[in-house]
């Protein structure tokens, strides 16, 4: 007997359900009024969707590049002469608690491999934060790396702290829901009509941006292109910026939690409980680790929970930057420690850990060589 197949829907058809899907993800986060509901209702929507429910859904690349593009646009409004010399004044402190960091992620890997059946180098590529394409494209590049394992481990990190930091940020302890009103009536007060008609000069720039961006290869193209336009614009004319329109962000939202939500795909694993339990437990101590290095930060430089809270968080720069936003956080403190972070991954953390991989299987190769003979 032939077995039944189900039948594919094309293409359009499979965007139009879960852009439907995304959308019903946001309304109904509204509705229940949890934090960031356009970022957070599309993600569970559509992880639900298409991992329970099976639905056919697909939320192309460049609808996310686009979304990342709009938050790097906000970000960039926030980066003033004054804004980029207090950023220049933290550099040391960046480094040093970057460091940190990935000394954390480098201990709970190490102490995986030990607890577990998984090798060193691939816990190790996995659990970096903030550089998702960059440990993605490492495992790709080294044969030994399990890509499997590393891609698993890299999202559901990414999906867990989108999924935590919002209640953590507007929970009684870090209390973002004050900022959150001030921003929220900031916001309203912006219109779409205020956008023109610079906004007919600037959009066309950021996209120019982006695109340069990609073409050398920068890191989270789509975000620093626009960010270093409008930044430029700040500081060497005198033109007129708009703040963006509410709608406006929750569009960008949901272009971007949508796609983070498709991210996960659990059925390609191998050892699936034993993958599932060490990605959420590492995820929960990088947090947690987060967490004490974000009040160290506070401490040092007096600023707000949430502002801590999240240039600390091990997630993308645009969730986080999209928090800020959302609770009326310190944008270009939270930009400034999350682009640090990446730069610091793409430059100097990918070619590190690619020398130190090289050299571990070199020498793994010369012992089973050496136990030959």
């Amino acid at each position: 007997m032939e077995l039944m197949h189900k039948p594919s829907l094309s293409a359009f058809f499979r965007f139009i359900l879960s852009l439907c899907v995304s959308v019903l993800g946001g309304l109904l986060f509204t509705a229940i009024h949890t934090p960031i509901p356009w970022l957070l209702g599309p993600m569970v929507f559509m992880l639900l969707g298409s991992q329970v429910v099976k639905l056919q859904l697909l939320w192309p690349t460049s609808i996310r590049d686009y979304g990342i593009l709009i938050v790097g646009y906000s970000i960039g409004l926030s980066l003033t002469a004054d804004a980029l010399q207090g950023i220049l004044h933290q550099l040391p402190v960046m480094l040093l608690m970057t460091l940190l960091l990935i000394g954390l992620c480098t201990l709970t890997a190490y102490i995986a491999s030990k607890l577990t059946d998984f090798d060193f180098p691939s816990l190790l590529v996995g659990s970096i934060p903030g550089g998702l394409s960059q440990m993605v494209s490492l495992a790709e590049e080294m044969k030994s790396i399990n890509l499997t394992l590393v891609t698993f481990l890299q999202v559901t990190r990414l999906i867990l702290i989108v999924f935590c930091v919002p209640f953590l940020v507007f929970s009684p302890w870090i209390d973002g829901a004050a900022g959150a009103t001030a921003d929220t009536q900031a916001a309203q007060a912006a219109s779409w009509m205020n956008l023109f008609p610079e906004i007919l000069l600037y959009g066309p720039l950021c996209v120019g941006g982006a695109w340069v961006a990609r073409k050398l290869r920068f890191p989270t193209a789509f975000m620093l292109g626009p960010m270093i336009v409008m930044c430029a614009i700040h500081l060497t004319t005198t033109m007129q910026t708009s703040p963006l329109p509410s709608s406006l962000l929750n569009i960008s939202q949901l272009m971007i939690g949508s796609h983070v939500g498709l991210m996960l795909r659990p059925q390609h694993l191998q050892r699936k409980t034993q993958t599932i339990t060490l990605a959420v437990l590492s995820s929960v101590l990088l947090i947690a680790g987060s967490l004490g290095l974000s009040y160290v930060l506070m401490q040092l430089f007096s600023l707000s929970a949430a502002t801590s809270l999240l240039s600390m968080a091990p997630g993308g720069m645009d969730q986080m930057s999209i928090m800020a936003h959302e609770v009326n956080a310190n944008l270009s403190v939270v930009s400034g420690y999350q682009l640090f972070r990446i730069l610091f991954i793409f430059f100097i953390v990918s070619s590190v850990l690619k020398l130190l991989l090289t050299h571990m299987l070199k020498k793994k190769e010369e012992r089973v060589h050496s136990s030959r003979f």
